[in-house]
Order: structure tokens, then sequence, then C-alpha cells
């Protein structure tokens, strides 16, 4: 029987030790996986064993699950992930005595040599091909393509040895060249070496941050990646989230509580390539007094009223400048404000509060709403034009109950994210208890939507870390969700569930119903009702 997986520790514990990924599709996975033996005991280092779009969606998906202290990759492979990964990316390279290496070997095999290189050529090479009588070709390349155009026209000219990193000795030997690899042991542990250090200042800097964060109020934190669901609605969710996020119009999201407006208002804005360094600019207007809504997302100038700040205030809509301002319970907003919002989306420029003059906003407007804007213009609680001002393009949330399909990838998805977050390692046979406890998952109604899940996972994983020899099973979940147990549940299950192993069941009916619910199957109901097979027949055998 394997021993329970240790509880992960923090990122910032100095005793634990960092956790490096190496990624590559090339003759250089042998030479990471070689040196890792190396770092045994001063580092958990896992081989990734793909590269580029592939490696970047991999990478980015287990971040949201798990830590990573660096990445080390290679080449054009390195150079791709550098710029689309928020975790530091160490690029191994090839020394100079690496180069002249490999030159050297090439040398036996065939007096004319290229050597390609990625984006940049090596001067230097230039004066020792003269010094030594090397005929050296050289070339460098942006693309995997490109880079088998170039040895395709070496080999054109004559040239029988191409020196270079994975990608190009693979690609030389497609060609029926021979590849001469030109990384060493000495470079690719020096590149081990750097991402310690790396590791090592991060937990430093978090560690000296840690009592005194900075807020980051104007950047969107979620992605389309965690919109999770294969359900087709969920799938028409995304699409057209990529879609909308190439237009500036405005856009109206509508669904009930829970459902993930804020979420998707962030991935639309994200998903814009120009988005990167522009702010997000969030607003609940139905959680601001109406007096300082106004204040908030219109500014005010000195003076404009009693407490009001020195030198005046910019407002929301100035702090969103050139991005997005969310607007959220945007039918709670009073008519008064609904009448100057309406000028700022018509002029594109807004007026402090206590002030005159006109300063220009450029700023996309999403909101969202929970209500039936509609039935609020009709009757007079919500105007009209403003309505068809903000609902240029169209969304409406379908609840979790219109897509149950979704419920136990989000309640798995959300279950390893919360673990994550208490640095605790999720169990290897996670999935399969979930799966088992889709009945007991599926006959809730979800009210709060994904949002409820979401909080009951957190809770889940508290209870789960602080127990790593803890299984999670319906008995185990029930114990711990007061909610499952109102009327939205079968009452002869929870029954079963609840009462002792030993206990008679309360009728017939009891047991039967849990195994029409499995099919027949004695093992899964047994499982569902928290208890072991022999008592379940016991049960049955005496009724």
């Amino acid at each position: 029987m394997s021993s329970p997986a240790p509880v992960r520790r923090e990122a910032t514990d100095p005793n634990h030790p960092p956790v490096i990924w190496t990624v590559s599709v090339s003759r250089l996975s042998d030479l990471f996986r070689d040196i890792s033996l190396e770092y045994d005991g001063r580092a958990v280092i896992e081989p990734i064993d793909l590269g580029f779009d592939d490696a970047a969606r991999y990478i980015r998906e287990r971040l949201e699950t798990e830590r990573c202290d660096a990445v080390i990759a290679a080449g054009s492979n390195g150079a791709y992930l550098k710029t689309r990964l928020s975790v530091p990316v160490v690029i191994a390279k090839a020394s100079g005595f690496d180069v002249l290496q490999a030159l050297s070997r090439a040398r036996r095999i065939s007096p004319d040599i290229g050597i390609i290189t990625y984006q940049s050529t090596m001067p230097a090479l230039t004066e020792f091909q003269n010094a030594f009588g090397f005929n050296i070709q050289q070339r460098n390349y942006a693309t995997a393509e490109d880079a088998r155009a170039q040895i395709n026209e070496l080999k054109a000219s004559g040239v029988k040895a191409i020196v270079g990193a994975g990608l190009i000795t693979d690609l030389a030997e497609e060609a029926g060249l021979t590849g001469v690899f030109m990384y060493s042991a000495a470079s690719i542990r020096q590149s081990f070496e750097d991402a310690l250090e790396i590791a090592r200042l991060t937990r430093l800097e978090s560690s000296r941050t840690r009592s005194t964060p900075v807020a980051d109020t104007l950047r969107a934190k979620h992605g389309l990646n965690e919109l999770r669901g294969d359900s087709a609605l969920m799938e028409t969710l995304r699409q057209s989230i990529v879609l909308y996020a190439r237009s500036q119009a405005t856009v109206l999201i509508q669904g009930e509580t829970g459902t993930g407006k804020e979420m998707v208002a962030q991935a639309i804005h994200r998903e814009n390539p120009r988005a990167d360094s522009k702010p997000f600019v969030a607003v609940n207007c139905g959680a601001i007094a109406e007096s300082l809504l106004e204040s908030e997302l219109f500014g005010y100038e000195e003076g404009a009223f009693t407490g009001s700040r020195r030198g005046g205030h910019a407002g929301l809509f100035e702090a969103a400048h050139r991005g997005t301002l969310f607007l959220d319970e945007i039918g709670e907003m009073p008519l008064t404000l609904q009448t100057r919002l309406l000028r700022v989306l018509e002029e594109r420029e807004v007026v402090r509060v206590g002030g005159t003059r006109p300063i220009a906003v450029d700023v996309r407007i999403i909101s969202a709403t929970h209500c039936d804007l509609e039935q609020r213009v009709r009757e007079g609680r919500f105007r009209a034009d403003l309505f068809y001002r903000l609902a240029v393009l169209r969304l409406t949330l379908a609840p979790l109950r219109e897509r149950p399909e979704d419920l136990i990838v989000l309640a798995e998805w959300c279950l390893k994210k919360a673990l994550a977050a208490l640095g605790a390692r999720p169990h290897p046979n996670l999935h399969a208890e979930i799966v088992a406890c889709t009945p007991l998952l599926s006959a809730y109604a979800w009210p709060g939507n994904v949002r409820e899940v979401r909080n009951l996972m957190e809770r889940l994983a508290l209870f789960l870390a602080a127990e790593p020899l803890q299984a999670l099973s319906p008995a185990f979940i029930l114990s711990v969700t007061p909610e499952f147990n109102q009327t939205s549940m079968p009452p002869p299950v929870i029954a079963a569930a609840s009462v002792a192993t030993n206990a008679a069941p309360s009728g017939t009916e009891d047991i039967a119903q849990v195994l029409a619910r499995f099919g027949g199957n004695r093992e899964a109901a047994a499982r569902y009702l928290g208890i072991s097979r022999t008592t379940l027949w016991r049960k049955i055998k005496g009724q």
C-alpha cells in the first residue's frame, strides 16, 4: 500500500526544495535527465517532453494548481516559453568551449561544416576558421521551417555535418546529414545552478513582501483557461469570448449569482492581444452608496464636498483609460447616475464632481447583472437608451444546473487549486474519488452555481490538507457539508449515509433506491453510503 502524499509546504519555506521543470522535445531531454540525478535532494525536477505552444499550454494549465519555481529550456523553445509563461524560464546556453568541441567533432566527419544557431550567428567564429583552416558556414533561424530550409541549403552546398542544438541536429539527421550536438553536461549543469539561484531569490523576495502585499486592482487575473467545462454551452461561451475580445463594443453579461460574470469580463479583456499593459477596473454598482458611487466613477475636484481629498481625485473612468471598466450589478445603478453614464459613453469624456473641465477617456465598458434589465426598462427603473448602449454585445451565462456534465470537471479543478493554495498535494486517486462522489454532488441543486462549488471545494481542501490519510468519499463530504442535508437532497439517501455502519436501515426502500441509483453495483452503493460491502450485504439480507 502506497504511503499518502505529504502535505506540500509553501514556496517560501526554505526547508522545502524548489520545483524545477525541464522542457525539451529533442536529444537535450536525455542530458536534462542525466544531470537532474545529480540534484536529487536539492530540487524536485520533472521533465516535460513537449515544445513550443504545446509546452506553454501544458505548463500554464498545471500552474493553476501546482507550484513551479523555474523552467529550464534551450534554444528557440526556451525563447518561445520565456515570452509566454509567468514562471521564470532559464535558457540553457552552450559555452564557447562547447561550440569548439562540437566543431572539432564535426571536422572529423567532414571538412565542410555548417553551424545553425537561433536568431543570430557567432561573429567570433570567423577569426577561428581563418586561424585554424576550418570551412564553416554559419546560418541562423527563427522557426522550425526556417531551420529546415537552412539545412537543405547547406546540404546542397556539400556540407555533411551540422552543429547545433537539439532541434537542428534532429532536422539534420532527417535530411540524411550528421548532426553534432553542441551542449555539454557542464553547460546544462550551469543552467540548473541558475534555476536554483532564481528560486532562492524569488523566495527571498516573497518573504520580504509577504507581510505587506501590494494591491493589484488594475489587472485582470482570470483568463479563458479558468472557465472550466466540456459542455456545448461552455464551448460556445469560450468561442464568444474570443470573438468579443476583438471588438471594443460594450458587452452586457447576464446570469445568476455565482455563474462567473466577472471572470468572463476579465477573460474578454485578457483575450485582446493589446490588453497585457492595459488596466482592468471593476466596481460593484450595488455595493456603494449613490453619493459615493458618483465620485468613485467620475472623480472629484478639490473642495467638491466636505472631506474631499486635497488636489481632487481621479475616478474609475480615468483609472481605466485605454483599458476596460467592468460595471457589476449595473441594474442597481440609480437613475440619476444612469444619465451621467450615458453621457460619458456618448461623449467619451468625464467631468469630475465639482468640476467643469471635460477629461477625455478611452474606455471599453463591460457590464453585468443578475436581474432582467429589459423588465426594469419596462418598469421605468432603467433607461432604455442606456440599456441599448450597454448591450451592443450580449452574453447569457448558463447556471450550473443547465450544464450538469461540467460539475465534476469543475469540482476537481477547484479542489486541486484549493489544495495548492494550502501547500498540499492532491491525493493520487483524487480523480477516481471525485468520480465516485458524482451521484452525491449531482443530487445537490447548487443555487450558488460555480462560486458555491469553489467555496465548497476550499472547505473540503482545508479538511483534506489537515488529514492527509482522509479519502474523499460521499460520507466524508456529507460530514462537512450541512447544506447537503437540505431539501434538495434525497432524504432516504442522506438518512442511510448518516447512520452508524451497523445500524438497520430505515426501510427496504432506502437500500433499494441507492442500489437502483448505481444500477445494482453494490461496491459503488456501499461507497456512496459510507459503509463496507459486507455491511451492505448484511443490510440487504436482513430486509
